[in-house]
């Protein structure tokens, strides 16, 4: 009987053991069945969520050329060094090894990880723009949490020569200033999107798909000039030192295109080093610095004279005392010279002459120039930051006002301005518009001063370069020179301020068939000098006596190349 029990107890056991076996089994199909059928998708978005990324391609930012196709900016490959929170420890080890590399403290890491932990995040920038050497010799630590990601950075070979035109990019290569900001989309490309599978340590192990093609910025090629803006730089800076001055600009304009060939300034900055850069001296200043032109203005006046039918380059003005009072006010002249021609007028830089003249005429006429000119206005170029000045309209124009105007007070310009309107006169009474950009067909130009009145005032203004002129110093051996200068009382907060002025000088060379605009301001010159044309003239000289030999520009002037034949040069 017992072992009969026995028996049947046994068998019920091993059915039940097979009942859970078989139970245990009809659960595990059911788990594979729902985990490969019923969850497939749901599990597979999870896997991809876990191995798929999308990364991205930084695109090449277009390279910066001058006009013969040498880099004024160019983009180097360097790596950005990232970490993930969750994943990087500090350890002696670690810190040992990037304190070597990279020269980081504890205390800085601690710092970035908190700042990590307390928004949550998995992606902390620890240090950009690593060079090569430098990005390969921490990958090769292997250091958990630590990764590498492309990118560029820009290199501006020229430094402080071209800082002011090119500008800079910021640290995520985006333009900040000057060119690279006003072409930022032209010259930034797209960057490329895709589809990756990455390992647990990062690493991409396969693209899946292209979500976006790279596209490469464009390149963008200046009407600069390198070795004609070195020469304007090297010449500012020797003039701005010896004179003891604040500042200054110079600018070099072709006048048969409009092109801008140089532009500088000093102060300058050096765009690959900027932290220790003041914001002083990353101004552009040709364009956004305004001043008042003084004298320099006085062509354009006295062509408006010339062109009322009332007076010739040889009619008499008289000029003595060399003084007059207009409205309680008194303008006068640097020397009493009494009857002079409208050209001794203009040689000489006469006050009273140039008033005496003007107040004999409506005032809307030499408004009316000055704005076709481009005063009060901004310049074809757009340059980030570029000032318009001021030319305000008058309603009622008092005798003092109507004076003081037509010498060059009253109203501000920039440094490219001036010499963008002075290229008027260097195209018989043309004005073309300017470019920074070279230009493979010069633009049409309009007319806006008769050729005979622009042609006449070219002429007067030889006089002023030669011996009896203010500016004997701007004078090129070998070449004709028509030129102005100016010598401007600065305007302070209670007025105009003694013993500080703008001095400059613009000229325009070979004068016979004129190529070539220089403009030079310098502002608030504190050495032994400060006239326009003892100040400005020699720089001038040196800048426009380079860019002629660079351009091998036939001297129009045998006479002054003999009397210099001593071998004398400033290049």
């Amino acid at each position: 009987m017992k072992s009969r029990l026995k028996a049947v107890f046994i068998a019920w056991r091993f059915y039940i053991v097979f009942a859970l076996i078989f139970l245990f089994v009809l659960l595990l199909v059911g788990r594979v069945i729902d985990l490969a059928v019923l969850q497939k998708k749901f599990l597979q978005a999870q896997g991809d969520a876990r191995a798929l990324r999308v990364v991205t391609a930084p695109p090449f930012r277009g390279m910066i050329t001058d006009r013969n196709g040498s880099p004024l900016a160019i983009s180097t490959l360097v790596y950005s060094l990232w970490l993930n929170p969750d994943e990087f420890k500090i350890d002696t080890a670690v810190l040992q090894a990037l304190s070597d590399d990279l020269s980081l403290q504890s205390a800085y890491l601690a710092s970035i990880l908190k700042t990590a932990e307390n928004k949550d995040s998995q992606f902390v920038y620890l240090q950009r723009g690593l060079s090569p050497q430098i990005a390969d010799k921490i990958k090769q630590l292997k250091i958990p949490g630590l990764y590498m990601q492309e990118e560029y950075k820009r290199f501006y070979p020229e430094g402080e020569v071209a800082a002011h035109v090119i500008g800079f990019t910021n640290i995520d290569d985006q333009g900040s200033e000057g060119l690279e900001l006003l072409y930022n989309q032209w010259l930034s490309g797209e960057p490329g999107k895709s589809v990756v599978i990455k390992d647990r340590k990062g690493r991409i192990v396969s693209q899946i798909k292209i979500l976006q093609q790279q596209k490469h910025g464009n390149n963008l090629v200046l009407s600069i000039d390198k070795r004609i803006q070195y020469i304007a730089y090297r010449e500012l800076l020797r003039g701005i030192q010896e004179n003891k001055a604040n500042s200054g600009s110079a600018v070099v304009m072709d006048v048969r295109t409009g092109e801008i060939l140089a532009m500088v300034n000093q102060p300058s900055f050096n765009p690959n080093r900027r932290a220790q850069q003041s914001l002083v001296s990353l101004r552009n200043r040709a364009v956004t610095d305004v001043f008042e032109p003084g004298s320099t203005i006085k062509p354009f006046s006295l062509a408006v004279a010339l062109a009322s039918g009332k007076y010739t380059p040889q009619t008499i003005v008289n000029t003595a005392p060399g003084w007059m009072r207009i409205d309680h006010h008194v303008l006068h002249d640097e020397h009493r010279k009494g009857p002079m021609t409208v050209t001794e007028v203009l040689q000489h830089s006469s006050n009273v002459g140039v008033s005496k003249i003007m107040l004999t005429l409506p005032p809307e006429p030499v408004w009316n120039l000055f704005h076709d000119l481009g005063f009060g206005n901004t310049t074809e170029i757009h340059f980030p930051g570029e000032r318009e000045g001021v030319l305000n309209k008058r309603n009622k124009w008092s005798q003092l006002a109507q004076a003081e105007f037509s010498i060059g007070y009253g109203f501000t310009v920039t440094v490219l301005q001036l010499a963008e309107a002075y290229t008027v006169l260097a195209n018989h009474g043309i004005k073309i518009p300017i470019s920074l950009l070279k230009l493979e067909i010069p633009p049409a130009g309009k007319r806006i001063i008769p050729e005979n009145i622009a042609n006449e005032i070219l002429d007067m203004m030889k006089t002023v370069v030669v011996k009896g002129g203010t500016a004997e110093q701007a004078n090129v051996p070998g070449y004709v020179v028509a030129g102005k200068t100016g010598t401007a009382l600065i305007a302070g907060p209670h007025g105009y301020e003694d013993h500080h002025y703008t001095s400059s000088f613009v000229g325009i060379a070979p004068a016979t068939h004129p190529r070539l605009v220089v403009a030079v301001v310098v502002s608030n010159p504190t050495g032994k000098q400060y006239y326009g044309g003892d100040v400005s003239g020699p720089i001038f000289s040196r800048i426009m006596e380079g860019t002629l030999r660079i351009y091998d520009i036939e001297p129009d002037d045998l006479t002054s190349l003999r009397e210099n034949n001593d071998g004398h040069s400033t290049l």
